[in-house]
């Protein structure tokens, strides 16, 4: 059974310092991918744009600046309210979008909740499907015996 944390929000897109346009999003983390977050823009377009990155980024930036390359995160203060901000780089553009911070990272607490950082990997059952696979099963015995035994060895029909 797989858990899955939303969380609807509107996001401001940054056009220039003075001019932003809202856009609606949903934040959506699932326990059956729990490294990541995912971040839904319905831009007004027939499909949604649809940007995945690791949670650790998120809960990060809520308190500093990090990440590079595509997505950057940091918190700031717009006019009083405390935001956070994600800069994110495609080959199809870049976007400075502008989130709430009390909403995001009380969406964040929820899934931290649900999944509590560090126990990622016993969610995916990485270590069970290790055992697993490192398991001694009769088959190894066949495949460790001998499968050309010597001539000298003793046979009933001579």
């Amino acid at each position: 059974m797989h858990t899955v944390v939303e969380r609807e929000l509107e996001l401001n897109l940054v056009l220039s310092p003075e001019r932003s346009i809202p856009v609606p999003a949903r934040l959506t983390y699932r326990s059956d991918d729990p490294y990541a977050v995912h971040v839904m823009f319905h831009i007004g377009s027939e499909h949604p744009v649809s940007w995945t990155f690791a949670r650790e980024l998120l809960v990060e930036g809520v308190f500093r600046p990090c990440g590079h390359g595509d997505v950057r995160v940091w918190p700031t203060k717009v006019d009083g309210r405390s935001v956070v901000l994600m800069a994110l780089s495609s080959p199809d553009g870049d976007a400075l979008l502008e989130a709430p911070a009390a909403p995001v990272s009380a969406w964040l607490e929820r899934t931290l909740r649900v999944v509590p950082p560090g126990s990622e990997a016993e969610q995916l059952g990485i270590d069970d499907g290790l055992a697993e696979l490192l398991a001694h099963t009769p088959a190894d015995d066949l495949y460790l015996r001998d499968p050309w035994p010597s001539d000298e060895s003793s046979s009933d029909d001579r």
